[in-house]
Formats: structure tokens, C-alpha cells, sequence
């Protein structure tokens, strides 16, 4: 039996500097992430180019903390995988080049990888992993989406949201509410504190027929419900329940239907918004009624990290399916739709 590779991930995407390693057999031996999140808080939003000087600073000492206690020496390792898209530009230019540098002085290779397929994948990482094929819901700040996994590299687009995606549409609507950065998860506990039901909400393209998805409008719909007259800030928690059951409930209602049309009774849910409370419980009561399973990552693996890229890399090394980088090139791919990635990891 061959000896399995070690593999280092790096994803520097957006806000967390996140480190990671992998073997070929599918095991994490260790990662570590630090976020940024304390020093965008200031400005109530990621600044592109402080985040880039803030990876800058991290990436080293963490690539050693992690090789450390992975308990492995950098002349171990069989290939560098990294973030190369999407994501700010600046940001992924830190992780790969990093990346390709490090895979130049060790002569080994460097391999670019798609930061929706670490998330898509980070599911196997669990004790309870999927299998394929599945269906995977891919709901993050920048991306709602539904994808048929039929294995690794093999990904048919489903359906996708219109306008902005489930996560950007928490973060907006708690700025709209007056609420701290990160919005997101402020809201989701705010949410916990009210009552759904007492506000009436639109559930966005819920019965459009098709998997598209849309929450704009739902966005706009919570302000108007603030600036009608009597609403007070003793209301907030109410509303944001209310907007919280309607996202969620578009959402259920597109995995159903989802996993209808493919045939399929596996659905995996990745990404930020996957670490909502409200999303797991919903989901996992509605399909495993069905006789479906749901799959989460854990907590840990939702957020941006690099053990999902160290572990998407090791994954397409043990199937034949990596592409390396030509000749030290680390261009990256701010803009880059997970369905153009071809079986080999290449640009379809």
C-alpha cells in the first residue's frame, strides 16, 4: 500500500488566514485560522487592503505553528495546496504566492484550489462523513448555491441565487437593524430572543418552480417594516426572527426540491451560513422526515479555513485530479464560478 502524502493548505480568500494539513487518506492531522475580525469590526466591513497586510503578517508563523503540531517537517510535505479563487484579489495574491515560493524552493509542486470546493467537501472531514453523490447547499456572504457533487472535480450546477446570496442578506439586514459587525451571527442570536410570526415577511421565488434563489427584495422588505409607523427597537428581535424563518424556509424549500430532482437523498450544507442554528435544526427535521440525511461540517470547518484546502488538495492528489500551477505562475481568480473547474482542477 503506498505511504500516504502530507499536503499544506493555505486559504487567504478574504478575512481569515487559515492553515492547514492533510494526508492523501483522508486524515486532518492539524490547522489553525486567525481572523481578522476584531480589526474590520472598526470599520463595520472587510477593508480589502488592510486585510491583505494583516495575512501578510500571519501566514508564516502560522504555516510553522501548524507544520508543528501536525508533527511534520516542511521537507514532508508532497504538495502545497491554495486558495487561487474567488475571493478579494489582494488577499489571494498573499496565500499563492506564499504558496507557489515555498513549493519552488522544495521542488515539490504547488496546486490551485477553487475556495467553493474546499467548502463543499469539508463535510468528509467529520467522523459521519457523505458519500457520493449528494447534493450540496452551498450558503455563504458571497454564494447560494445548489450543486450535484457526483464526486470529486464533478459538479453540475443546480441553481443559485439571482441577487444576493442568503449570508450577504444577513449582514445587510443587521446594518439595517443597527446591529455590530459581523452582522450575521448577531442577528441569528438576536433572532433567538423573538418571536417569528408577528412581522409578515416575503419568502423570495419559494414557489418559482426552479432552484433559483433571490433576497434582495427580502432585505428591502425589513426596512419598510422599520419605518412604519410604532416600530421601536423593543420590535428588532421579533423582525429579525421573522427574517431569519424566511430565509431559512426558502432555503429548506429549495433543498426539497433539489433532492427531488435529482433523485438523491443526501444533502451536504457548507459554508458560513451553515453554522446557523436555526438552518440545521429546520433542515434536518424536513429531510430526514423524508428519509433523507443531512450532513454539516463542524463548527470549526464552516467559517473560511485551510484545513478544507489542504484537504480539497489531498483529495485530488489521491484521485489523479490535480493541476499543478505551470512554472510558478500564481495568478488568481477573484471571479471564478465553481462549475467552469474541470476533473482535473483545471479551468473548464
Amino acid at each position: 500500500m503506498d505511504t500516504p502524502q502530507r499536503v499544506l493548505g493555505i486559504e487567504t480568500s478574504c478575512d481569515e488566514t487559515g492553515i492547514g494539513l492533510a494526508t492523501t487518506d483522508g486524515r486532518l492531522l492539524a490547522h489553525r485560522v486567525f481572523s481578522q475580525i476584531d480589526m474590520h469590526a472598526a470599520y463595520g466591513g472587510v477593508v480589502p487592503e488592510l486585510a491583505s497586510r494583516d495575512h501578510v503578517r500571519r501566514i508564516v508563523p502560522l504555516i510553522r505553528e501548524t507544520l508543528a503540531a501536525g508533527a511534520v517537517r516542511m521537507d514532508e510535505l508532497a504538495a502545497i495546496g491554495y486558495t487561487s479563487g474567488p475571493g478579494l484579489a489582494g488577499a489571494l495574491l498573499v496565500g499563492s504566492s506564499v504558496a507557489e515560493s515555498l513549493a519552488f524552493a522544495l521542488g515539490i509542486p504547488a496546486i490551485p484550489v477553487h475556495h467553493l470546493e474546499g467548502h463543499l467537501l469539508s463535510p468528509m472531514l467529520s467522523a459521519r462523513p457523505p458519500v457520493f453523490p449528494f447534493v450540496a447547499l452551498l450558503v455563504s456572504g458571497g454564494h447560494t448555491q445548489l450543486m450535484r457533487v457526483g464526486g470529486v472535480g464533478d459538479y453540475t450546477l443546480l441553481g443559485e441565487s439571482v441577487d444576493d446570496a442568503a449570508g450577504e442578506a444577513f449582514d445587510k439586514t443587521a446594518k439595517l437593524l443597527g446591529l455590530p459587525y459581523p452582522g450575521g451571527p448577531v442577528l441569528s442570536r438576536l433572532a433567538a430572543q423573538g418571536t417569528a410570526g408577528r412581522f409578515r415577511l416575503p419568502r423570495p421565488m419559494k414557489n418559482s418552480g426552479d432552484l433559483m434563489f433571490s433576497f434582495s427584495g427580502l432585505k428591502t422588505a425589513v426596512l419598510t417594516a422599520t419605518q412604519k409607523p410604532g416600530f421601536s427597537e423593543a420590535d428588532t428581535p421579533d423582525l429579525a426572527a421573522e427574517f431569519q424563518e424566511a430565509v431559512v424556509d426558502v432555503l429548506c424549500a429549495k433543498s426539497r426540491a433539489a433532492l427531488a430532482a435529482t433523485g438523491l437523498s443526501q444533502l451536504v450544507v457548507a459554508g458560513g451560513v451553515g453554522a446557523n442554528a436555526r438552518l440545521r435544526e429546520r433542515l434536518a427535521h424536513e429531510i430526514g422526515r423524508r428519509g433523507g440525511e443531512v450532513f454539516f461540517p463542524e463548527l470549526e470547518y464552516c467559517s473560511d479555513n485551510g484545513a478544507m484546502i489542504a484537504f480539497a488538495c489531498a483529495l485530488r492528489l489521491a484521485t489523479g485530479r490535480a493541476q499543478p500551477s505551470v512554472d510558478g505562475a500564481f495568478a488568481v481568480r477573484p471571479r471564478w464560478p465553481l462549475a467552469e473547474i474541470g476533473r482535473d482542477g483545471s479551468r473548464a
